[in-house]
């Protein structure tokens, strides 16, 4: 036996190689998979391993002591996987080390335990479904807890399912490590989060868990059990009351009526309206609540969700589509003015957008009823919360619902400036709501509300009131509920060395008369901007959009737009972030 390689005896197509972590390495005639890296000193034991090539690396995490000599890897020509959360600490470590925050820093995922430089990656592993890698058939679960991206990947080999658990498990009944799984200030997620992944390995069944610390675990389901059951008292003795991850867990979702229910695993809330064909309509899917910034897919296990209705963009509202569509083909139904937003996130300058482009299946006519099975719908515009956001109104059970996203909370105004409010916003879904007079609203943040028509008086009233403050205090001659008088889309882009691409500016007039609005495109040396300068008629408090071609140089930069209207420079009212590449 070669001096650091203990091959497994359970399975002989199993090496185990000890190194800053256990390297797996699973053998199909010469060739090899490996499951993490370490420091990369399996490479210098090949031979003994009766192995010529290695075709891939799957790492279950980003810690240092998974990947440190990684770059051998891929100057070796190996092929390495990543799960898909965590790739970008790999590939982009250098960036992540300019973003991360250190001082006053109440973030305690263990994120600096990565790379100190960036490794690329081959691509990223295909969570919830098995691939082939090299001449195995790999099933990738994500399995949060030790870090908020880590995967376990179930293998069967010999007609046993083994589990790569990474840094999941130590041993029975253990974990590697209790401060990894402490991702915020005072906070549970990452042990939470570890509960729920011990639940969702225990239902795969496997037979042999390898872990990426200790040693070999036979008793899988006894280990799973009690990591669940001691995590638990500890959050309990930590928070003075269980945590409900349990809860969770055996009864994901609440009954608002027998075909409408609220998923309580969800960050905010989302719903499943149900078909007697056995089909399920969503309303928003984003975060899993034990993970905080992941989308995860337990709660939706068995159920067929053919399409998710989307109230607005936010990314908490939005997160699990893309992956939802991956692995169960479920579609995108979005309102007709929300749907840019998703597919083209970087156009615009909004808070709380989710990164990706999501591909919306149908865009929805506003105020137009559809249909889904035996279900009528309608959408409706719902500005305040957002200008890119809609109710939804159906009929469930007997009873008038309206899904109203994050608009109230339930008994505020719940707006925002930079999601583009306007003052009159809620008056106008105040009446709306009256006139639809729902008997229960639905709401991102808030338990389903019964509505009555005082509670309708009560929102219209305080609406009204938020128009006469927001007159009393901002002046008549403003910019209005935003603040400035431009703003430029797209306000992130990629424009070709050399190239030339186009800006849309909107301008506003303050004024209380119509003004003559000056803009000029500011650019960076080297760049240039077609017109030099362009000059628009306003109407009192109107808006205009005028188009500038930029040519870029060599290196990206920021674009701004500098504004005068009628007798008043107001300088640099909006900028844009431009790369070349």
């Amino acid at each position: 036996m070669v001096a650091g390689v203990h091959p497994i005896a359970v399975d002989p197509s199993v090496a185990l190689f000890r190194d800053t972590c256990n390297v797996y390495v699973l053998r199909s005639g010469r060739d090899a998979v490996l499951v993490d890296f370490g420091s990369g000193g399996v490479l210098d034991h090949l031979d003994g391993l009766g192995i010529d090539r290695v075709t891939d690396v799957l790492l279950t995490h980003h810690h240092r002591d998974q990947l440190g000599g990684l770059r051998r890897a891929v100057e070796a020509g190996i092929r390495v996987w990543a799960p898909p959360f965590e790739a970008e600490l790999i590939a982009d470590a250098d960036g992540h080390w300019l973003r991360r925050q250190i001082d006053i820093d109440y973030d305690l995922r263990e994120d600096r335990f990565s790379l100190l430089e960036s490794v690329p990656v081959t691509g990223t592993v295909a969570e919830y479904r098995a691939a082939r890698y090299g001449a195995f058939e790999v099933y990738a679960l994500p399995t949060p807890g030790h870090s908020p991206g880590s995967v376990t990947y179930l293998v069967e080999l010999d007609g046993r399912k083994l589990a790569f658990t990474g840094d999941l498990l130590y041993g029975d009944g253990k974990v590697w490590s209790l401060a990894a799984t402490q991702w915020s200030y005072s906070g549970v997620e990452g042990q939470e989060a570890t509960i729920v992944s011990c639940a969702r390995l225990a239902a795969r069944r496997p037979e042999l868990a390898l872990p990426s610390h200790g040693e070999p675990i036979e008793d899988v389901q006894g280990a799973l059990s009690r990591v669940r059951a001691r995590l638990g008292e500890l959050i309990e003795l930590r928070l003075g009351e269980p945590s409900g991850v349990e809860d969770r867990l055996a009864h994901p979702f609440q009954t608002i009526t027998p075909h409408l229910l609220r998923n309580r695993t969800t960050s905010a809330n989302s719903y499943l309206l149900l078909s007697e064909t056995g089909a399920a309509l969503g309303i928003d899917f984003g975060y899993d609540l034990a993970t905080g910034r992941r989308p995860l897919l337990w709660s939706l296990h068995g159920l067929s969700v053919e399409a998710v209705f989307v109230t607005h963009y936010h990314d908490d509202h939005v997160a699990g589509l893309n992956l939802l569509r991956a692995v169960e083909g479920t579609q995108v139904w979005a309102p007709e003015h929300v749907a840019p937003v998703l597919e083209d996130p970087k156009r615009f300058d909004l808070p709380c957008l989710w990164p990706d482009p999501i591909p919306v299946d149908r865009a929805l006519p506003l105020e137009t009823p559809f249909t889904w099975h035996e279900y009528e719908l309608t959408a409706y515009p719902f500005p305040g919360h957002t200008m890119y956001a809609a109710a939804l109104a159906f009929e469930a059970d007997g009873r008038r619902i309206v899904a109203t996203g994050d608009q109230y909370s339930p008994l505020t105004l719940n707006y925002q400036y930079r999601n583009r409010f306007r003052r009159g916003d809620f008056v106008k879904t105040g009446e709306l709501l009256r006139s639809l007079r729902p008997d229960v609203i639905i709401g991102g943040h808030f338990f389903p509300h019964e509505v009555s028509d005082g509670y309708l008086d009560t929102l219209l009233a305080d609406a009204k009131r938020v128009v006469e403050l927001h007159d009393e205090l901002l002046p008549v001659e403003s910019f209005g509920e935003e603040g400035f008088g431009a703003r430029i889309e797209p306000y992130r882009s990629t424009i070709a060395p050399g190239a030339a691409a186009d800006f849309d500016v909107t301008v506003r007039n303050p004024f209380d008369s119509g003004e003559t609005a000056i803009v000029r495109l500011v650019v960076p040396d080297g760049w240039s901007a077609s017109p030099r300068v362009h000059e628009v008629e306003l109407e009192p408090h109107a808006e205009a959009v005028v188009v500038f071609s930029v040519a870029a140089g060599g290196e990206g930069g920021r674009i701004a737009a500098d504004l005068t209207v009628g007798e008043t420079r107001f300088g640099l009212q909006a900028e844009a972030l431009v790369e070349v590449g």
